[in-house]
């Protein structure tokens, strides 16, 4: 199967039919597609198309409910916790990010927690939403599946942990730091698996110590922390402020949603959000954020150096050329993709 660029809007539309036929209303399946949507666009392949089957093997196997009532549970001026029902973590994610911004328009800073959510991509999608209003995004998550012993041990107690950053500029491109506390997010792997590529060295090791590269076997290891003991750390910091905090599930409670379809996972999320509207001038906020970007890409560069990158830069450039050109799918993927859309019902990929 050849390799082929397909419109962002196509890519959304395919995935919310799916979604539909798996059984989520129009109006969340549509949410769902545009998120993952927007994953791929900015390069978060292991966070976008990729999902789809085994969100799909998990809501037919009971492991997500279709019409969850997700709601606030408990609440104060600058904080909320939302129960997600075990609803997709997309639409979870989505409205906790929402009650966050509402709140720190009215007193500078929101902490909204989440549990009982689900997988919900890459984690700046949620701290992005903040920038258009302005605001500062911060994102932090438990992963859905452990894939990290604490440092020196054996035992599977950690996983990813991610942490997103966003911050607005003016006239540059936003600052946005992504980033699991592993030295490359599961999704990676598994998107090296699909694709029949090698792992680089220093993302795996293997239960000897030794470097894991193939992706198929990375069952038989663990993911690498960054920074040695101080990514191990930093994993469990984001783990108790984001699961244990809000009540979920956290070290030996997390499930692993890549082999267990049918039990609640109990996903615990959490965004901050800040109003620099607090602190002062925005304006010359991002007019300062601005000016500390471009003396910061205008430092001087070591030899082969060709250009210092901004956290989000990179994926900024993915964006716009992945909206003008479309999105290239790998062939595997796009088999898979096939076989699925047979088995719903749904028109295929090429024809969405």
């Amino acid at each position: 199967m050849p390799e082929t660029r397909f419109p962002p809007a196509q890519v959304c539309r395919f995935l919310a039919a799916a979604f539909g036929r798996l059984g989520l209303p129009a109006g969340d399946a549509l949410t769902v597609a545009e998120l993952m949507t927007q994953a791929e666009v900015q390069g978060s392949d292991g966070h976008g198309v990729i999902r789809l089957a085994p969100y799909a093997r998990r809501i037919r196997a009971g492991g997500i409910k279709l019409v969850p009532d997700i709601r606030v549970v408990k609440e104060k001026a600058a904080m909320a916790l939302v129960d997600g029902d075990n609803g997709m973590g997309h639409l979870v994610m989505k409205r906790a990010t929402e009650i966050a911004i509402e709140k720190a328009r009215r007193c500078g800073i929101a902490w909204v927690g989440s549990r009982l959510s689900n997988h919900a991509g890459p984690a700046s999608l949620y701290a992005r939403m903040a920038l258009a209003h302005d605001m500062v995004g911060m994102y932090f998550a438990v992963g859905n599946a452990n894939h990290l012993p604490p440092w020196g041990g054996l035992d599977m107690l950690l996983s990813t942990n991610p942490i997103a950053v966003a911050v607005p500029a003016g006239e540059e491109p936003p600052v946005v730091l992504d980033m699991a506390t592993t030295v490359t997010a599961y999704g990676k792997v598994k998107a090296k698996a699909q694709r029949g590529e090698q792992m680089p060295e220093g993302w795996m090791i293997d239960r000897t110590g030794a470097p894991l590269t193939d992706p198929k076997r990375a069952d038989e290891g663990f993911l690498l922390p960054i920074g040695g003991y101080k990514g191990y750390g930093l994993a469990m910091v984001v783990g108790l402020l984001a699961g244990t905090l809000n009540g979920a599930a956290m070290g030996s409670e997390v499930v692993d949603f890549n082999k267990d379809d049918t039990t609640v996972t109990n996903t615990g999320q959490a965004i901050l959000v800040i109003d620099p509207d607090a602190f002062g001038d925005v304006a010359d906020f991002k007019a300062r954020v601005d000016k500390l970007v471009r003396e910061l890409r205008g430092a001087e560069r070591m030899p082969g150096v060709d250009r210092i990158w901004i956290p989000g830069e990179q994926s900024h450039a993915k964006r716009i050329a992945n909206e003008r050109d479309g999105l290239l799918l790998p062939p595997a993927l796009r088999t898979q993709l096939d076989a699925l859309a047979r088995d719903l019902g749904v028109p295929l990929l090429q024809d969405a």
